[in-house]
């Protein structure tokens, strides 16, 4: 008996340290495919895979072969007149123009955030619908439709889910969140980014710190003055739910949170450190769309460009590229900032992109 236990024990071991020599076999060929990337990419197409960009309405594939982009997002004037077909070879004719394969990406929330799903006879419900109607369960099996559509077009990102906390029905975010509490948030948040690590589908969770009740940032500035207790209590929460299941990015919004910064989220170091050091993501950290007044009307596009850079963001999201991937690469030039910081933030895309498939 006791042969036997040691035999067993003594398996136990060996298959343990084959797992571990296994994985760390994997993280040697991910980590090898980043650099062979990184290595072969002059600083002008560094500096591009930073940009998230807003498709062009013309000259789309002139941008791309100018400014090297890491994705295009599509938004819903994108799809306009199209069959999912004609949008699928689109999407192919993109990344046939790219050294690096795009992430492309396009907002398709549900509710009142779709963008594809308009070309289909009954567009994605709301996470809020889905919850009231069938619960956590009704979203993650929508989940797995919208996924399956999207992979099937080329699109590997959706920018959701939405983590932002809000139980009152007259708030601006409301009809975007599930309408739940703190925990009740956070479950969900957790499930669906495991499934979206499943189906190999882009989690990106929104909008960071955490939106609350506040007004629209589309349209003015934003001022949130909740504490930092309160924040950590409860607007956090759903956030490192999702950090803890593997999210993939995370959107940070532009309101300016006075208990962390005086100046914008997208923007602000401070937000940049919780995330990296309180709560150890080790992702793609990308802005909200930087053509939002809440960030307009307290900086210029490409003062705002290095500034969330020098703060640590991987990704900005911008139909202003034409003249910040020229500024940002000027700013390197002259040293405000290195080029080792800019390839921190390409190892995290390109770890992305091979997370997902799309780069081998």
């Amino acid at each position: 008996m006791l042969g036997l236990f040691f035999l067993g024990d003594r398996t136990q071991k060996e298959q343990t340290k084959v797992v571990t020599t296994s994985s760390n076999q994997e993280i040697s060929a991910r980590d090898k495919v980043i650099a062979n990337y990184l290595n072969q990419m002059a600083l002008e197409e560094k500096v591009g895979q930073m940009i998230f960009a807003r498709m062009p309405s013309t000259g789309q594939t002139e941008a791309l072969e100018n400014y090297h982009f890491g994705g295009y997002i599509l938004f819903a004037s994108d799809f306009e007149g199209k069959t999912l077909e004609q949008v699928k070879e689109e999407i192919a004719s993109y990344q046939s123009l790219s050294k690096v394969p795009l992430l492309m990406a396009s907002d398709e929330e549900g509710g009142m955030v779709t963008r594809i799903s308009q070309l289909l006879e009954t567009p994605f419900s709301s996470p809020l619908e889905l919850y009231q109607s069938g619960g956590i369960e009704a979203i993650l099996s929508d989940a797995k439709q919208k996924t399956s559509l999207l992979k099937e077009e080329g699109i590997y990102a959706g920018f959701f889910p939405v983590a932002d906390l809000s139980t009152d029905p007259s708030s601006f975010i409301y009809d975007r969140t599930i309408g739940q509490e703190a925990k009740t948030t956070a479950d969900y948040i957790g499930q669906l980014v495991k499934l979206l690590k499943q189906e190999q589908f882009t989690s990106t969770l929104k909008h960071f710190p955490g939106y609350g009740d506040n007004a629209d940032s589309h349209t003015d500035l934003v001022y949130d003055n909740r504490s930092l207790e309160e924040l950590r209590a409860n607007d956090f929460l759903p956030f490192k739910a999702g950090i803890e299941a593997g999210a993939d990015s995370i959107m940070v919004s532009h309101n300016i949170v006075s208990a962390i910064d005086n100046v914008p989220s997208s923007i602000s170091p401070e937000i940049n450190k919780i995330l990296r050091n309180e709560l150890g993501f080790e992702g793609v950290i990308m802005t909200d769309d930087f053509d939002m007044q809440g960030l307009v009307q307290f900086v210029d596009q490409d003062t705002g460009a290095l500034q969330t850079i020098q703060a640590g963001t991987d990704m900005i999201l911008s139909s202003s590229y034409a003249s910040q991937i020229p500024y940002i690469i000027e700013q390197v030039k002259a040293g405000t900032i290195t080029e080792e910081r800019i390839d921190q933030s390409v190892k995290r895309i390109l770890g992305m992109k091979y997370d997902l498939g799309l780069i081998k």
